[in-house]
């Protein structure tokens, strides 16, 4: 008599079945883990691109002005298209004259939502920032996602991660 060492029909689509099941409690979870990480990313970024600025300010001795541009140059409020840093000496929030774009930060993920409270963030050549303080909000693929995070820029120039665990976009 033979002896058959495979597997039958029967274990196969309960192994399968099993791996679906299974596949389709995480796959949830999964989606959630990516939206916090993509947060994450994201705000470090903007943070580390904005503490650039800042330090350009201080190196050049000139006003840097970090902001979302148009494609005439001029600061736009949708900073959900990426930001760009320029020396600012000419028209306020616009690339102009001798101004020069130094950094560009690309678009963000079309599904999230990243507000500040102005069309730029301007750091004047001692590192301070012009105006008043902000916040930089950025959230992921909801208005009122659990994993937003926001960045606060003071008159001094400070750039800190915010610590309130509430943030919205709308």
């Amino acid at each position: 008599m033979k002896t058959s060492t495979g597997f039958s029909l029967i274990e196969l689509i309960v192994t399968l079945a099993v791996m679906v099941i299974l596949i389709a409690i995480a796959a949830p979870s999964l989606n959630e883990s990516n939206e916090q990480i993509r947060a994450n990313l994201a705000i470090k970024q903007l943070q580390q691109t904005l503490l650039y600025a800042r330090n350009t300010a201080i190196s050049y001795g000139a006003p840097i002005t970090a902001c979302g541009l148009n494609d005439q140059g001029k600061c736009i409020s949708n900073w959900q298209q990426g930001l760009s840093f320029f020396t600012d000496n000419g028209v306020v929030n616009q690339v102009d004259g001798q101004d020069k774009v130094l950094h560009t930060l690309g678009a963000f993920n079309k599904n999230d939502i990243v507000k500040y409270n102005r069309a730029a963030i301007r750091f004047q050549p001692d590192g301070l920032a012009y105006g008043t303080n902000g916040t930089l909000k950025y959230c992921p693929g909801s208005a009122s996602s659990q994993y937003s995070q926001a960045l606060i820029v003071n008159q001094a120039g400070r750039v800190r991660l915010s610590t309130d665990k509430n943030i919205n976009c709308s």
